[in-house]
């Protein structure tokens, strides 16, 4: 029995070895032949492995770091960490009818989420239904969040301290793009399972939309009955770039049970845009993100609870050396820098008039080296600045970070 056993993992090593990769995926990082591409196509713009001639294609990416952070001079040491390691599994069903998840192990096993597992249907280029645990298009960021696709360890604030990053429900909506000379266009519809009450009841004592994340039960039943509704326009120019405008919004609070009123219908509304282009001659990349999120908070929550958030990142990356490395014959090294800004509570106190704090800046310098299209080395330096509610003098922390990730 061991025999066989051991015979089997040959052949599936075998096959593994011998499959491959899409040539189209497997991009030469000095070339852009994603041009046409948008932010939307994110989730299917992956490496895919065709193992043998079983009906599924395989791949994922992983991502590590070690980092030495502190805060007002305080720091935890040195600290190694296995942030996450994503598994996808793509199946073509029949003809313009295929499916694709994602489930993702964070922290070793300490969080393990299905972050996408939708069949489309594939009617027409501006027609097609989508069905199952979808993205929520809301900015940027939430669709495109693989790691090897940037040059930074962590992930950005706004994305994942505002925005509940990687943010996925189960619904149904369709989507579509056209082509017209060196334009895309591209929209996304979707109604989903949304928020809870746990926006504004949570351990961080504030308006904190990631909290919702929590709950493992919006992937069986929707917390009020009231759907949440998520759509995004996307336009990309090949000679300028892409830009693109989103917006998520519903009911979050239980008004009604049994059929007995408990409250009105509470909103949280999040508006968002975006946009990245690579500029002639130099080849910098830009890429950012801005949204607007509006709470309808309860009178009777004091005003440490926000009811409206603004926050959001700009990347800069410069390629400023391609050639051989190590034997690593199409080596990119990239400067790049992150600029953030998070700011939880937007307003002013109605008894003092003083503006509300509960804000955040960060900015982060950046080396990366990528020995190919598929994997980035990156060494960080982290400086934060945040301040309280009241607008004490801001938290110093900051420090070095350096990590890899990979598909595979």
């Amino acid at each position: 029995m061991k025999k066989i056993v051991i015979l089997g993992l040959l052949l599936c090593i075998h096959h593994l070895a011998t499959a491959q990769i899409d040539p189209e995926l497997l991009r030469d990082p000095t070339r852009d032949t994603s041009r046409r591409q948008l932010n939307m196509d994110a989730v299917y713009g992956r490496p895919f492995i065709q193992v043998g001639k079983l009906p599924v294609a395989i791949g994922g990416y992983v991502e590590a770091n070690y980092q030495y952070l502190g805060e007002n001079g305080i720091s935890e040491g040195h600290q190694f960490q296995m942030r996450r390691l994503s598994l996808f599994v793509s199946s073509s069903i029949a003809k313009r009818i295929k499916f694709l998840s994602e489930i993702e192990f964070e922290d070793g096993t300490k969080e393990i989420n299905i972050e996408f597992a939708s069949v489309d249907f594939e009617f027409a280029p501006l027609l097609n239904f989508r069905g199952g645990v979808v993205i929520n298009p809301i900015g940027s960021f939430n669709q495109n969040h693989d790691g090897p696709k940037w040059e930074f360890v962590d992930r950005p604030f706004s994305s994942t301290q505002m925005l509940p990053d990687t943010w996925s429900n189960v619904g149904f909506g369709v989507y579509g793009k056209k082509y017209t000379n060196n334009w895309v266009y591209g929209y996304e519809a979707y109604f989903t399972n949304g928020f809870d009450a746990s926006i504004i009841s949570n351990q961080e004592n504030k308006t904190f939309l990631p909290a919702a994340k929590e709950n493992p039960e919006r992937f069986e039943e929707s917390f009020n009955g009231s759907p949440l509704l998520t759509g995004k326009f996307a336009v990309r120019n090949n000679k300028i770039g892409e830009l693109g405008v989103s917006y998520m919004g519903g009911v979050y609070n239980k008004y009604k049970d049994d059929g007995l009123t408990l409250d009105r219908k509470r909103r949280v509304d999040i508006f968002a845009i975006d946009f990245n282009s690579t500029l002639p001659g130099s080849n910098t990349y830009i890429n950012g993100e801005w949204a607007w999120v509006k709470v309808n908070v309860p009178p009777t929550y004091t005003e440490q609870f926000g009811r409206k958030q603004q926050g959001g990142f700009v990347d800069l990356v410069q390629p400023v050396l391609k050639r051989s490395i190590f034997g690593f014959e199409k080596s990119v090294v990239n400067v790049a820098v992150r600029l953030e800004y998070v700011d939880w509570n937007k307003g002013r106190f109605i008894s003092t008039g003083d503006k509300i704090a509960d804000e955040l800046w960060s900015v982060v310098p950046a080396i990366s080296w990528r020995p190919g299209s598929q994997t980035v080395l990156r060494l960080n330096y982290r400086i934060n600045r945040q301040k309280d509610i009241l607008g004490n003098p801001p938290f110093r922390s900051g420090g070095i970070q350096f990590g890899f990730s990979t598909y595979f």
